[in-house]
């Protein structure tokens, strides 16, 4: 049986805006990407809710669980957002595994909407029913992107004897179907937003990075996605994980003190993706991080 695609819920069971981070691969950087982005909501004074829909690699979970014991351990004063976790379902049959997901999910989503003014969802790789479900009910949809052809692949094709796009691929066409399935329910569109993340500084790479650009700006315009800059690859990320730290937490109280200048570039980064979403109630607010 082919995995079925929910319609979004309506307007009136939820306020808060949802902001998706996924696309159909691993290694992107989507929790990197979730996590920083949910930490600067919360320094912006939004209260922020998360869901972790890769129920078993719980990357995001673990993040935050992390960060959870830094705060305690050290009662240090860092924002922590609210999270509620989802799992698989145990039923055999698809219909039913899928009925019981798709109502745990509208419960997550309705219990977050009631005390969140944002809502960040972690997406699994690869395509499931959980993904489907909440690429439907997104009003911004970020997909981090590594800077090469194999991660392109999964938006386009290219004809190399033309070096031009010959149709979207799976996730592209995911995405459209997502975004058909929203207009007909609640008749506003997804924000799809496309971040060049985990780039290199590197000369050698310059050529490749050129003709990826190239590449995805075309299909930008033939699709309809916005392309925004992403995080460079840069070991402090993963650094921090274990702590449950960002980048916008290291010189705040309970964070880890000095900020180098390798720091800084990657905060201002953080700061050029979070003002290129242009996210609702935020317009012309100075940043806070």
């Amino acid at each position: 049986m082919s995995v079925a695609y929910a319609p979004a819920p309506s307007a009136a069971l939820r306020q808060a805006h949802v902001i998706v981070v996924g696309n159909q691969k691993g290694g992107a950087g989507k929790s990197t990407v979730a996590m920083h982005l949910i930490v600067a909501l919360m320094r912006m004074g939004r209260r922020t809710g998360a869901l972790d829909l890769d129920v078993r690699q719980r990357s995001l979970t673990r993040y935050i669980e992390n960060r959870s014991r830094w705060i305690a351990d050290r009662a240090a004063k860092l924002p922590a957002p609210q999270i509620l976790e989802l799992r698989e379902s145990a039923q055999r049959s698809l219909d039913l595994a899928e009925a019981e997901e798709e109502a745990a999910f509208r419960l997550a989503l309705k219990r977050l909407s009631e005390t969140c003014d944002f809502i960040v969802i972690d997406s699994p790789g690869g395509d499931s029913f959980m993904a489907r479900l909440a690429h439907a009910c997104a009003d911004t949809l970020i997909t981090p992107l590594n800077d090469s052809f194999v991660d392109f692949d999964l938006l386009g094709s290219l004809d190399e004897t033309c070096a031009d796009i010959v149709r979207p691929s799976i996730y592209s066409e995911m995405v459209w179907e997502s975004r058909k399935r929203k207009a007909l329910a609640v008749r506003t569109p997804i924000d799809w937003v496309v971040l060049r993340n985990r780039t290199s500084t590197s000369r050698i790479e310059a050529k490749n990075k050129q003709r990826v650009g190239d590449a995805l700006k075309t299909l930008s315009q033939r699709i309809g996605f916005r392309l925004a800059p992403g995080l460079s690859e840069r070991v402090i990320y993963r650094e921090l994980f274990p702590q449950g730290l960002t980048m916008l937490d290291l010189d705040g109280d309970g964070g880890e003190g000095e900020m180098k200048m390798g720091h800084l570039a990657a905060r201002q980064e953080l700061r050029d993706l979070f003002l290129t979403l242009k996210l609702p109630g935020l317009e012309g607010e100075a940043l806070k991080f």
